[in-house]
C-alpha cells in the first residue's frame, strides 16, 4: 500500500443495485444501478494515485471495489456517519494523515486531490450550499461527521468547535451531485 500525499479516499457505497430511490420517477431500478456504478467508477478514477477505501455493507460492493483496485471496508455498525468514522480510524491506524471523504454520486468528479490543501479541514459543498460532497480532514482530529441535511454548515461548525477555520474548496466538478432527476447530467441519460 502506497502513501501518496499521506492521504486516502474514503468512499461510502452501500449498494450498486439499490439506491437513489429519489430518482425512481425518472429511472427504473436497472437504470439506477447503471447510474450508481457509473458515478462511483468516476469518483474512484478521480482519486488518481491515492489509495481508495470503499466503505460498504454489501458483498457485491466489496467485489466491485476489489475489481477497481480499491480496498473494501465493512464497518461493524450501520449509519453513514458511523461508517465514515470507522473508515477514518482505519486509515489513521494504517498511517494516513488525511482522509478524503467523497460521495459516490459525483458524476463530474475529476480530481479529488484538490482537497488536500494543507488545511486540517477542507470542504467541498454541493452546488446548492447545503450538503458536503467532499470533506478532507486530518485523521488525527477528533472530527465528528454530520452528514445529512445541512451538513455543509454543520461540518464548518464542527471544525470551528475544534478551533479550526475550515478551508472551502471551490471545485465545480466535485460540487455536482445527483440527488434528484434534474441533477442527472444529460451525458448519463
Amino acid at each position: 500500500m502506497s502513501l501518496p500525499h499521506s492521504a486516502a479516499v474514503l468512499l461510502p457505497l452501500r449498494s450498486l443495485r439499490r439506491g437513489k430511490l429519489r430518482l425512481a420517477e425518472a429511472l427504473n431500478e436497472a437504470e439506477r444501478a447503471v447510474l450508481i456504478e457509473t458515478m462511483a467508477t468516476t469518483v474512484v478514477a478521480a482519486a488518481h494515485d491515492l489509495d481508495v477505501f470503499i466503505i460498504h455493507d454489501d458483498a457485491d460492493v466489496a467485489a466491485w471495489a476489489q475489481d477497481r483496485g480499491a480496498t473494501a471496508l465493512r464497518p461493524p455498525t450501520l449509519g453513514l456517519n458511523e461508517a465514515v468514522s470507522f473508515g477514518r480510524d482505519h486509515i489513521r491506524d494504517a498511517g494516513y494523515t488525511k482522509a478524503i471523504v467523497a460521495h459516490a454520486d459525483l458524476p463530474r468528479a475529476q480530481d479529488l486531490r484538490v482537497c488536500v490543501t494543507g488545511h486540517p479541514v477542507a470542504i467541498v459543498p454541493d452546488r446548492h450550499g447545503d450538503g458536503t460532497n467532499v470533506l478532507c480532514v486530518d485523521t488525527s482530529l477528533d472530527f465528528t461527521f454530520a452528514y445529512g441535511p445541512g451538513s455543509f454548515v454543520n461540518h464548518q461548525q464542527i471544525a470551528r468547535d475544534l478551533g479550526i477555520e475550515p478551508h472551502i474548496v471551490d471545485a465545480p466538478d466535485l460540487a455536482w451531485d445527483v440527488d434528484h432527476p434534474d441533477d442527472i447530467p444529460p451525458e448519463l441519460l
